[in-house]
Parts: structure tokens; C-alpha cells; sequence
């Protein structure tokens, strides 16, 4: 089998999911904050999930599980959900019984019903977070936003979006500067006006979370932005 290292493929990115059709790298192991739907419609893929290797053509990769893939020989769709959003059970039933196709599971994505946020609290915070991400965000100042004490703050983002302000704020980070670069930014331009301190970290940052360099994984993608 072909091992790559570099992804390539069409991205479609909506506000709180991502659909990749194309030829998938293989990455080191790690987790991340989004949910991860991979489906195979040609042979099965190589995933080590949590310690075990499994040979799968349908695979739901949970918010935070430790994983990395280890052989993709053939174009796949693989789907990132926002877990504040889409509970995996419904994300898996949605996703597993669609169509493979990227306007199918687009619809099928979109008609996924989303949580809602049980503590108003929550979305002052994720908006004064939102708000700062170009500078130094302060913790503080986002749990005054909300009405919270900083400790309150930290029990209510760990509780209900499963990331402490830190990791939130990473995750954000990431989230922005990689739809930046794929719309045509530079990769230097773009992690400034995330709020990294220069490229170097934007780079460390996504290998830690996603497994794979900038260059591996956002050179050789063709994006479209939807509503």
C-alpha cells in the first residue's frame, strides 16, 4: 500500500463542522476537541484509536480520544463536528446511514439536530473569548463578561464544552487561523490574527492537536466556504 504524507482533497467549511473528500495523510498520534467521522467507501483505512489498531470503513473518533492514522491508500470523506454542538451518537447515526457524497453529507450534517447551550452564561463567555482571540485573552476579564467568578468559569467550560480556557482558547485559535490560510491568507498573516505569537507557534500548535504540519495538511486543499 501507498502511505502519504500530505492531505489533498476538497474542503467544505461551514461555521461548526468541516467536510474533507480527497486522499488523507497519515498522522502522529494525537486527540483534539472536534468530533472525527472517517468513512472509507473504497478499502478499509488503518486507525490506532486509543491504543489499538483497527482496520475500518466507518469510524466515529469521539472529542478528545487519542488516535492517529496509519494507512489510507484511497480518497475518503472525513467529517470534524464542534462537540458543543452535535452529540457523537447522533453525529455517527446521521453521518454512517448518508449518502457518500459531499453534497449528501453536507445535507445530512446541516439536518443534524445541534445542542443547545444550557447556560446562557456559556455563550457570553464563548463570544467574549471569541471577541479577543487577536490578543492576549484573559480569563478574567471573560468570566466578568459572563457574570462568573474565574473559578465558575473554569467548572462551566470543563463541564459543558469538555476544554478549559486554555485548550478553548487553542482549539478557537486554530479553528480561525486554518480557515484564514485556506481562503488565501498567508500562513504567517493568519496565525497573527489568530492571536499566535508567530508562525513557529501556529505550527507546534497544529501538529500537537491534528497530528500533521501546516504544509502536510492545508497546501493541497481546495476550500469552499459555506453560508
Amino acid at each position: 500500500m501507498t502511505t502519504h504524507t500530505e492531505w489533498t482533497g476538497r474542503l467544505w467549511l461551514g461555521h461548526d463542522y468541516g467536510l474533507i473528500h480527497g486522499v488523507s495523510g497519515r498522522t502522529a498520534p494525537h486527540s483534539h476537541y472536534a468530533h472525527q467521522i472517517i468513512l472509507a467507501p473504497e478499502r478499509p483505512v488503518t486507525v490506532l484509536l486509543d491504543g489499538e489498531t483497527l482496520s475500518v470503513s466507518q469510524l466515529l473518533i469521539a472529542s478528545n480520544v487519542r488516535h492517529a492514522i496509519v494507512e489510507a491508500p484511497d480518497p475518503l470523506f472525513t467529517v470534524y463536528a464542534e462537540p458543543l454542538l452535535f452529540a457523537a451518537p447522533t453525529l455517527r447515526e446521521a453521518l454512517f446511514n448518508a449518502e457518500l457524497t459531499l453534497p449528501a453529507l453536507d445535507l445530512a450534517i446541516r439536518q443534524c439536530p445541534r445542542r443547545s447551550l444550557s447556560d446562557p452564561r456559556i455563550e457570553r463567555a464563548l463570544a467574549a473569548l471569541d471577541a479577543s482571540l487577536t490578543d492576549k485573552v484573559a480569563a478574567r476579564a471573560v468570566a466578568d463578561t459572563a457574570n462568573l467568578s474565574l473559578s465558575q468559569l473554569q467548572r462551566l467550560l470543563v463541564s459543558q464544552v469538555g476544554l478549559p480556557v486554555r485548550r478553548l482558547v487553542l482549539w478557537r485559535r486554530l479553528r480561525r487561523a486554518m480557515a484564514s490560510i485556506l481562503a488565501g491568507e498567508s500562513v504567517t498573516s493568519a496565525a497573527h490574527n489568530a492571536g499566535f505569537a508567530d508562525s513557529a507557534h501556529f505550527s507546534r500548535s497544529l501538529k500537537k492537536l491534528f497530528g500533521v504540519t501546516a504544509r502536510q495538511s492545508l497546501q493541497h486543499i481546495d476550500l469552499t466556504l459555506l453560508d
